[in-house]
């Protein structure tokens, strides 16, 4: 009798350790071995910066630097992932942003009658330049990105991944700056801002002012030269820097083929002290340490497996 009773445990013990590694086999939710694959995709991110490098630059001019801060730079661009070894991955990213901001001035001449610095309105006297010409002052932001990624991911269903990872490469940072009156015309962007040229020689015609030419040009010496012919001007301070970001993800794979990455981060850049350009190449030696950090969202639709 106990022999009958131990056969039939050991029959229904295997039909049911049987059933389940069919049932297992037919419909695995959760992946049993290391998946090898890749993807590309295009890219986009938001970064809202704690504090806007050159502020105090913004602040001059007029704008409200508040509304740069808090309004996300958007970043357009693209990214793409490979599985490396186990659970390690590896990819790249590039992409640019960038938020601007503008002001429009009556413009009015200035007499200094007090010879005090500033606008003293007890003192000045405000004369009225035209009711038509405006000044148009732009500021515009522009990051351009570039940087390869690493990533530790933990698999919590077939098709749904987790990952920690850093995004780590080389940023740029631009601020332009442009200063217009009037309507820009095509046929006055040529024009030199100093005089004309002639040959290799550029000939920067006298104002006298009521002097003789001798001691009109005995001033432009000693006082150095002005710019004339100029309706607008635009100035670039740009600096290059080392970026990281690190940030959290998850992975989606919808289709076969096709799949959404969003990941969450926060991105830290530092331009240092005396590293600022102008217009590219001229060296601002009394430029100030500039950090570029901030809360990071980038949403990806990719191809691949």
């Amino acid at each position: 009798m106990f022999s009958l009773y131990f056969d039939l445990m050991k029959k229904t013990l295997t039909t049911l350790l049987v059933s389940v590694a069919m049932a297992f086999s037919q419909g695995d939710i959760y992946p049993t071995e290391t998946h090898y694959g890749g993807g590309v995709g295009f890219s986009t991110m938001y970064m809202i910066l704690d504090s806007v490098p050159g502020e105090s630059l913004l602040d001059e001019l007029g704008f409200d630097v508040s509304k740069l801060s808090t309004r996300p730079l958007v970043f357009q661009g693209g990214e793409g992932f490979a599985q490396m070894s186990g659970p390690w991955r590896l990819g790249g990213y590039a992409g640019i942003g960038g938020a601007d901001a503008s002001n429009v001035y009556n413009v009015y001449l200035h007499a200094d009658r007090d010879g005090k610095t500033g606008y003293d309105s007890t003192g000045d006297t405000l004369y009225t330049y035209s009711d038509t010409d405006r000044l148009t002052v732009r500021a515009r932001l522009n990051f351009l990105m570039g940087a390869m990624t690493i990533e530790y991911v933990f698999p919590v269903y077939r098709d749904l991944e987790l990952m920690a990872g850093a995004l780590m490469g080389i940023g740029r940072y631009t601020l332009s700056i442009d200063q217009q009156i009037g309507t820009p015309q095509w046929s006055n962007f040529g024009e030199n801002r100093f005089g004309f040229i002639v040959g290799d020689s550029v000939l920067v015609p006298i104002d006298t002012l009521g002097r003789n030419y001798d001691e009109a040009a005995d001033d432009y010496r000693e006082g150095g030269l002005r710019p004339i012919n100029v309706s607008g001007s635009m100035t670039e301070l740009s600096g290059t820097f080392f970026n990281f970001q690190p940030y959290v993800a998850v992975k989606w794979q919808f289709l076969d083929r096709m799949g959404l990455r969003i990941s969450a981060g926060y991105n830290r850049g530092t331009i240092g002290a005396g590293r600022w350009k102008r217009n590219g190449h001229i060296p601002i030696s009394d430029s100030p340490k500039s950090a570029l950090k901030g809360i990071t969202l980038r949403t990806v639709i990719y191809f691949g497996l």
